[in-house]
């Protein structure tokens, strides 16, 4: 187990990442105790998309290939349509979201994050919540796509939109303190 104000968190994000789904995690996480680092491609700072513009540029703690999976207890996905389609064809990014993966870590995508979990064919046999306008492709990729503010599924944690993000925020810090995830369902 870990207490969430001894976890390390990494939040993957670039340019058109949508402005609350990566803001509000950090915050509430960092507000909980967590050290929360964002990585960018060059890590420069991102601007991110709010509604319906351009919203506000953030700062980054570090550049996506400088990232170590194994100093960190959880990643976050955040979405909007820009940001996780420009990652998903990032080498860096998806070496990470797989090491992810295949160390069993708690993992949070929303909105149009979960791409990257296609990309990384870990959707597979899994119940998984996204924005409605990804379904087929969850779908497509093997997963069990439910319409619920939050799913998660062996420490896979997926929501739908910024609506959800007190109960996306909620289930990240939960499933961390949980600790290591094997091969089990939770609700």
């Amino acid at each position: 187990m870990t207490n969430i104000r001894e976890a390390r968190i990494l939040i993957l994000a670039t340019n058109g990442f949508e402005q609350s789904e990566l803001v509000v995690p950090r915050d509430e996480l960092r507000k909980a105790g967590a050290k929360v680092d964002v990585a960018s491609p060059d890590g420069k700072p991102i601007r991110g998309w709010k509604l319906k513009d351009w919203g506000d540029t953030i700062p980054v703690d570090l550049k996506i290939p400088e990232a170590n999976p194994a100093d960190y207890d959880a990643l976050v996905l955040p979405g909007g349509q820009i940001n996780p389609d420009q990652l998903r064809i990032n080498q860096d990014a998806m070496r990470i979201v797989r090491s992810f993966v295949d160390q069993q870590k708690v993992i949070a995508a929303i909105c149009h994050g979960p791409w990257l979990l296609i990309e990384a064919d870990a959707v597979r046999g899994r119940d998984v919540t996204s924005y409605k306008s990804i379904r087929t492709d969850v779908v497509n990729a093997g997963g069990r796509w439910c319409d619920k503010q939050v799913v998660t599924d062996k420490g896979m944690i997926t929501s739908r939109s910024p609506d959800d993000l007190p109960a996306f925020v909620s289930k990240i810090i939960e499933e961390i303190e949980e600790g290591h995830h094997t091969r089990r369902n939770a609700a």
